[in-house]
């Protein structure tokens, strides 16, 4: 019997900036092969990333007409720029059954929930500590020190929104930490409605073996 294509699944992966969920996250998409959405955002490109892979880059008047026009699922304001997801592009990996992996902040986490609350599963990626948490930020060298107040900042609001995430995972380690965000993946993926699909199939297999006859 032939079992129809189920929608892909939207696993959304949020942190304060620092706490490691970009390493996590691609790590992940290598080890599975998963599709990584890729946000529209207004900031500038840092050393290393790629147009079309890491981000799109546009300009503010760019974003703007893609807002006016309703491209985006959802949209934001982070550290003084903006990112957004393209319903368009959700909606593609949803019907081809791919799934697909987020790497947004809790106010995209929201929205995806919200828009699709049947095929997400969101985890929230937490730093072992803020001082911790500073450490990896001055380490990183890419940022300003003021811009580095700002995230730190930003990030104690961040996480004040871990209760809106299905799970938590705590970055002390990071073998640890992704052993724990496989395990959250390969657990959403074996829920069960994801997989009564395959049960409801195999009752009316065992239904027509039951018939009279057989």
């Amino acid at each position: 019997m032939s079992q129809k294509v189920p929608r892909g699944l939207l696993l959304v992966i949020s942190s304060p900036s620092g706490a490691g969920k970009t390493t996590l996250a691609r790590r992940l998409a290598d080890e599975f092969e998963l599709g990584f959405s890729v946000s529209t955002t207004t900031r500038s490109p840092r050393a290393g990333e790629v147009e079309g892979k890491d981000y799109c880059f546009v300009s503010d008047e760019r974003f703007d007409a893609m807002i006016a026009a309703g491209e985006f699922a959802e949209w934001a304001k982070v550290h003084d720029n903006r990112y957004g997801t393209s319903i368009a592009t959700v909606e593609q990996t949803l019907r081809s059954g791919t799934n697909c992996l987020f790497d947004v902040d809790y106010q995209g986490g929201g929205a995806i929930r919200r828009n699709w609350p049947e095929e997400s599963v969101l985890c929230f990626i937490l730093p072992p500590s803020m001082a911790e948490l500073e450490r990896r930020l001055r380490r990183r060298a890419t940022d300003a020190p003021d811009a580095i107040a700002r995230r730190l900042a930003m990030a104690c609001l961040e996480l004040e929104h871990y209760g809106e995430y299905d799970y938590l995972v705590v970055n002390d380690d990071l073998e640890r930490a992704y052993t724990e965000l496989r395990a959250v993946y390969l657990a959403a993926l074996a829920a069960r409605s994801r997989r009564e699909g395959v049960a409801q199939s195999l009752l009316a297999e065992a239904a027509v073996r039951r018939s009279p006859g057989r």
